[in-house]
């Protein structure tokens, strides 16, 4: 078998033994021939471990390893890719499912078109109640060559519809899931899927090939659950905006496109802003009334 062929799933996991199963069977049974499940487990405190061992006893596509300490989130989500060893990483949540040709339909597009960093498909989300949710993504922008034109359009889908294309969970080439520097704090995937942006042109399979379990929450507990300080939940579009703009000063870019790359940062974040004091004048003003 070649490096070249190999495809990595990360699962990075903490107290998932109740759901595990499922997700390990959907991982295992892709078409593609060559997979490796790269189980990172956060130190566990229920049966997680022990499971992993059996599955992984039992199938030598299975790569696990356990954290003695919690490593955090992010820590745990970036560890599973590093250690893993195919060209190409997929992430996959304890909870998702992949239809059986979601790594090959990826392969494909990436044989298809050597400039590909990342191919992404549609997605279905399941929310609390069991609702269904999906978008197609009808762009063009991310294909571009032009690394703006592609961080522009990640930028404006940030403002839409969660639903419409979601690239921390596409099929990504190795250098760019494990190369890129990432901070731990609130939206740092939107900040990641930026960067990928500019890393590289995407292709999307317009197909629903994964399945995702969706909960909207509150800023403030993911904040506890990143472990960042509370404040940041008060300020996270400015956060946010200058982790972009910081990127743009380091990224492989010239004058003119440094200047609209600037330009399209700002653009979202005077949106984002804009958001943010509407909903909270409608707080204001319930607040007021029940007084």
């Amino acid at each position: 078998m070649q490096d070249s062929e190999l495809v990595s799933i990360a699962l990075p996991v903490r107290d998932a033994a109740d759901r595990l199963e499922a997700v390990v069977r959907s991982a295992l049974a892709q078409d593609h021939p060559h997979i490796e499940l790269v189980v990172s487990d956060n130190a566990s405190t229920d049966g997680t471990e022990e499971l992993c061992r059996d599955l992984a006893a039992g199938d030598p596509r299975i790569v696990y390893h356990r954290h003695p300490q919690n490593v955090g989130l992010l820590g745990n989500f970036t560890h599973a890719a590093r250690i893993s060893r195919g060209a190409f990483v997929r992430w996959i949540g304890d909870d998702d499912r992949l239809e059986p040709s979601c790594v090959s339909r990826a392969m494909a597009a990436f044989a298809a078109d050597e400039r590909l960093v990342l191919v992404t498909n549609q997605v279905s989300y399941t929310g609390p109640g069991g609702q269904v949710h999906t978008s197609p993504y009808t762009g063009t922008g991310l294909d571009s060559d032009d690394p703006v034109e592609r961080f522009g359009e990640m930028l404006r889908l940030l403002n839409e519809s969660p639903y419409v294309i979601d690239p921390l969970y596409g099929l990504l080439r190795r250098g760019p899931a494990t190369g890129i520097p990432r901070r731990n704090m609130l939206r740092e995937d939107e900040v990641f899927a930026a960067k990928l942006a500019l890393a590289g042109p995407w292709a999307h399979v317009p197909e629903v090939l994964s399945h995702r379990n969706w909960r909207q929450e509150r800023i403030t507990g993911l904040a506890r659950r990143l472990d960042v300080p509370s404040w940041q939940s008060h300020l996270a579009n400015t956060l946010q905006c200058r982790e972009l703009l910081g990127w743009v000063r380091e990224a492989d870019l010239d004058e003119e496109q440094r200047r609209r790359a600037r330009a399209a940062v700002l653009r979202m974040y005077a949106r984002r802003q804009r958001r943010t004091i509407v909903h909270r004048g409608r707080k204001l003003l319930a607040m007021a009334r029940v007084v």
